[in-house]
């Protein structure tokens, strides 16, 4: 998560050098990748900047309690990742999973979502953290925040990267780079 926050500082302060606009970045990440980008999100907001245009979250694994209807629903045959895989990643993740409260692992657990970036929050139907990612879109939104929220029907957790098969990847693509589209205009 530090790493991630200090590679968001050198791109912002590299922007020029790389041919970038300083004032029009955004963070994306899926499934684990989500967790960072918001909980980057979170850290800019905290520490005055940068100042990030979008979040886009792609089924973030928004809280590490792992909790839900959705760990029971999809626990396993829906794909690669499930309930047991959440525990095993967890486990070699958090110190503990007491680490889990702590809102720079589950950023559901953040005391404020005012003033983050706004947001794109994608889930798929059959997954394992869709109910988490659902309630991340619904704690962004209550804070008054910009969000966006896509739900996928019948789609598994890594749905997003499997174009050219699954027209709903192209979709969801599509979706998160028309929400870039709009947060640089």
């Amino acid at each position: 998560m530090e790493d991630s926050f200090a590679a968001l500082k050198w791109v912002h302060a590299s922007a020029e050098e790389l041919g970038a606009d300083p004032d029009r970045i955004g963070v994306h990440g899926d499934s684990a990748g989500a967790n960072l980008a918001a909980v980057v999100a979170l850290m800019a907001r905290d520490t005055g900047g940068p100042r990030l245009r979008l979040q886009s979250l792609v089924y973030p694994v928004a809280d590490y309690s792992l909790v839900g209807d959705s760990y029971d629903r999809y626990a396993r045959g829906y794909g690669l990742l499930t309930r047991d895989s959440m525990v095993w990643f967890r486990n070699h993740y958090l110190r503990s999973p007491k680490d889990a409260d702590d809102w720079r692992a589950s950023p559901i657990k953040a005391a404020s979502f005012a003033e983050v970036a706004p947001a794109i929050v994608v889930t798929a139907e059959c997954d394992v953290l869709h109910d988490e990612g659902e309630r991340y879109a619904e704690a962004l939104r209550r804070a008054g925040g910009r969000v966006e929220y896509k739900e996928y029907p019948g789609m598994i957790h890594g749905f997003f990267g499997m174009m050219p098969v699954v027209d709903n990847a192209m979709n969801a693509q599509r979706a998160v780079w028309a929400a870039f589209k709009r947060a640089f205009a």
